[in-house]
């Protein structure tokens, strides 16, 4: 028998586009196992699989998700302004012939409700956001905005503003946001250059690690700060700890929504790239993703939504744990469908989150922080139970 006719059999066997164990090639890489992100991962070279050519069954999902979800989040934006301890009419609040310093009606909707509810859906759409790409970016299920110092490093900046009384703004940004938006910055730099060896992609493992051990770091020195403070001090540092969207106007909005912008634009370039990231950098790589760049990218973004938000609100926990897991469990796991659902439904959440903390408890309004946390805890709990 000739070496052709030998080859011939192990030949027919392999599946087209894969090299033969034998083959001089060696050993092909291993298809990564489809059902671990639905239909998001496609062979390369179908229709499927090139970009800007998403299938219309997809299409069709992710219409249909954004109309649901979309319309719970506006409704509930547009529900909460109008439910507190005191009735609002909206025939007086938006009556311009009664002159705004005397008209009640439209100062608590414009100056202390409305307000409250864009920071409540901005806030919770950019925490679940970058919940849903550091789960992907670490593939740890657990992984939520928080994990890797960002906002201790934003709750250590505040800090030492509230403590130490500094009283420097930059335009818009009053000292507390500004501080906290710093010391943001500052534990993304350290953690991103622990992470990332010269000329290599970041390795998770070191990125994880890292995160911890700096949230740790930075949680020690808030405990420092605090102990040093006078009672005044401290108080008021632990209230903005709890997460607070009594932000009593749209200044600090404004300054946070460019920082909010460019971490959305970022996100939309990321959905099909998350998809083989969850799989592994290793399948990721062998469909021409630039793993290095994508990580990046969605390490940049998630943290800059994360510091954004945290500026703005304090550090509000669990949003990006709930969220993204329940949006999960209700459309799927495909990123291109769960990053824009996970926006929109968490922009309802953290709504309805902060409409109980102001009404549920009559003239008592408590942190929107402390529902979340009682909200988020058993979740997390039961999410420990469901993945062992």
């Amino acid at each position: 028998m000739s070496a052709m006719q030998a080859t011939g059999p192990a030949s027919a066997n392999t599946p087209a586009g894969r090299a033969s164990p034998d083959s001089p090639a060696g050993p092909a890489l291993p298809e990564p196992a489809l059902g671990t992100v639905g239909d998001a991962v496609r062979r390369p070279g179908s229709a499927e699989g090139r970009a800007g050519a998403a299938p219309r069954p997809i299409r069709a999902r992710l219409a249909l998700t954004l109309l649901g979800f979309g319309a719970i989040a506006v409704l509930a934006c547009l529900l909460a302004p109008l439910v507190g301890p005191t009735h609002v009419s909206l025939v007086r609040a938006f009556d311009r012939s009664i002159p705004f310093a005397d008209n009640v009606d439209a100062q608590i909707f414009f100056i202390a409700r409305l307000p409250r509810v864009i920071a409540a859906a901005l806030v919770g759409a950019a925490l679940a956001s970058a919940g849903v790409v550091f789960q992907a970016m670490l593939r740890n299920p657990l992984a939520t905005p928080f994990t890797l110092g960002v906002s201790a490093g934003a709750s250590l900046g505040a800090m030492l503003v509230i403590i130490l009384g500094t009283t420097a703004a930059l335009g818009p940004l009053s000292p507390v946001p500004l501080a906290s938006l710093a010391g943001s910055a500052l534990a993304t730099a350290v953690v991103y250059w622990l992470a990332k060896p010269s000329g290599r992609a970041i390795s998770t493992s070191v990125l994880l690690l890292a995160g911890v051990t700096l949230n740790s770091f930075f949680s020690a020195l808030i405990m420092f700060t605090q102990y040093l403070a006078d009672f005044s001090q401290v108080y008021r540092a632990a209230r903005w700890l709890m997460g607070d969207l009594d932000v009593g106007g749209f200044g600090p909005i404004v300054a946070a929504l460019p920082l909010m912008a460019i971490a959305f634009v970022m996100f939309a370039m990321l959905p099909s790239t998350l998809n083989l990231l969850s799989v592994g950098n290793d399948a990721a790589a062998a469909r021409g993703v630039d793993v290095g760049g994508a990580q990046r990218l969605a390490f940049i973004s998630a943290s800059l939504a994360t510091a954004a938000a945290v500026s703005l609100a304090g550090p509000i926990g669990f949003i990006g744990i709930i969220v993204p897991h329940f949006v999960r469990l209700v459309v799927g796991v495909d990123h291109r469908i769960v990053l824009p659902a996970s926006a929109l439904c968490g922009a309802a959440f953290l709504v309805a989150c902060d409409l109980a903390a102001r009404a549920l408890f009559g003239g008592l309004e408590i942190p929107v922080g402390v529902v979340t946390a009682i909200l988020g805890g058993p979740f997390f709990l039961w999410l420990l139970v469901r993945k062992g």
